[in-house]
């Protein structure tokens, strides 16, 4: 398989190269696969369906052949997920995906793993250490850190916003020890990213230490991240027919979207053969891709704080990615986008609580809320010709081709929860009155000490430091 860039369609490289640079230093774009195999229908369609390892396993083959032999591909694998996502049904024509069964309780362990151990891979012939940069708004950090954590000839820096994410995702971050370190910087999420994104570009820099990333900018951590969409959707075309019984097949995927690799990974699936009809992009109050599907024109914009921390984005990466796969027709042809406030996060949460007794993180909420809204008659309003304000809460005046479908009652959801909700106990309190119990494996963090090193927003603050310390 050969990866070309998203600024560069004559750029031509392996799956070692990709992983290892992390983003094209000289164009500044991200690496694309040059096609998306789509598996076997015999495989597709098991019964019963296949296993979430053997989903992963057939997945990456084509990504890293003739760079990955099988059976050390499949020791990865193995090694990688000890655990799995769950799909969990809350009503008749709603299925949860849970992706908070892994080390940090978050969706990104998925990546973050997978990308660990490939880049320990192809880094043991090598005489220095790998230098992974990343840039968190919420949980890529804690996922990245624990990944990473003691593998050897590799070190981490994550980079997040002081004072912009929650206490609890603040604790797994800053007290990671030894070859992992936290800069608390002052500013935002953008602000992190802008300084990892600078360093990538500086040449200076490069030539004095081999630099990688760990966001969804890299490959090898979106790659990965479409097995859960493959997975549970072949879960769920199996239930459809025994749970809602109203004779449709469309499933539509509402993915809590920032910085928008999470969307792209279950786009990759569905190239690769994943029965899923459409998607939901649903985002807070950092609606720049729910404006540019809206609008045709896309404006990054500074990000602003939200109760669903993890999408305060205000330029998302993953826009060039999405961009070079598909012309704007097309996505408004395959996505609704949805947007919420604050306001609207908390209702979502004491919404679905009182509707399904189901607990959801404030990510998980604006995904339920978006869903719950679509299928109570907002897509309808749009099939019917109204045409919605998309600088106010709600859904993008676009109508995709799966509308229909949603009108009917011929339509389920796969709606992703990304983040265990004990990780926003506040949040979750305040719209229900009751605090998620905490997971053994977030309780042990709360006790450490902090570690993180306070940081300026300054490219030449962070160089002088990166260079002092590395």
């Amino acid at each position: 398989m050969k990866y070309t860039d998203t600024r560069d369609k004559k750029v031509s490289v392996d799956f070692r190269t990709a992983v290892l640079n992390g983003m094209n230093a000289e164009t500044g774009g991200l690496y694309m696969p040059t096609e998306f195999p789509r598996l076997e229908n015999s495989f597709l369609e098991r019964n019963p369906e296949p296993s979430f390892r053997e989903i992963a396993y057939e997945m990456a083959k084509p990504y890293v052949e003739n760079e990955i032999p099988d059976t050390d591909l499949e020791s990865i694998i193995q090694d990688c997920y000890p655990f799995s996502s769950k799909v969990v049904p809350i009503d008749p024509v709603t299925y949860v995906l849970e992706l908070f069964h892994g080390p940090t309780c978050a969706f990104k362990d998925f990546g973050a793993r997978f990308m660990a151990r490939v880049m320990s891979y192809f880094n043991r012939s090598e005489n220095d250490n790998l230098h992974i940069l990343v840039a968190t708004s919420g949980d890529t950090g804690s996922a990245v850190g624990s990944a990473f954590h003691n593998v050897p000839g590799i070190d981490v820096t994550i980079l997040y916003p002081d004072g912009k994410i929650s206490p609890l995702q603040e604790k797994q971050l800053s007290t990671f020890t030894g070859n992992v370190r936290a800069l608390k910087v002052k500013g935002t999420f953008d602000d992190c990213q802008k300084l990892v994104k600078t360093a990538f570009t500086d040449k200076d820099l490069r030539s004095k230490f081999r630099l990688s990333s760990a966001n969804s900018i890299n490959i090898s951590r979106l790659l990965p991240q479409s097995f859960y969409y493959m997975y549970s959707s072949l879960v769920v075309k199996k239930r459809i027919p025994f749970d809602s019984k109203n004779g449709g097949d469309a499933i539509i995927v509402v993915v809590p979207s920032g910085n928008f690799g999470n969307l792209t990974s279950g786009l990759i699936a569905r190239e690769m053969g994943a029965p899923i009809t459409g998607f939901v992009a649903a985002t807070n109050s950092n609606h720049t891709v729910p404006d540019w599907i809206a609008s045709g024109e896309y404006k990054t914009r500074p990000s602003v704080p939200t109760l669903s921390n993890a999408m305060d984005v205000g330029a998302p990466s993953n826009y060039e990615r999405i961009d070079a796969m598909y012309s704007l027709d097309q996505v408004r042809n395959l996505f609704a986008s949805y947007w919420t406030d604050d306001e609207g996060t908390i209702d979502g949460i004491k919404r679905c609580k009182n509707k399904t007794g189901y607990v959801i993180d404030p990510h998980g909420a604006v995904a339920w809320k978006a869903w719950n809204d679509i299928r109570g008659g907002e897509m309808e309003k749009l099939v019917n010709g109204q045409k919605n304000d998309f600088t106010k809460p709600g859904l993008t005046p676009n109508v995709p081709f799966w509308a229909k479908a949603v009108v009917d009652k011929k339509a389920s959801a796969i709606i992703l929860e990304t983040a265990h909700p004990a990780k926003f106990g506040a949040t979750v309190y305040k719209a229900i009155g009751q605090e998620p119990a905490l997971p053994e494996r977030l309780e042990k963090v709360v006790s450490l000490p902090d570690n993180a090193i306070p940081m300026g927003k300054d490219y030449d603050s962070f160089k002088e430091w990166l260079v002092s310390n590395l």
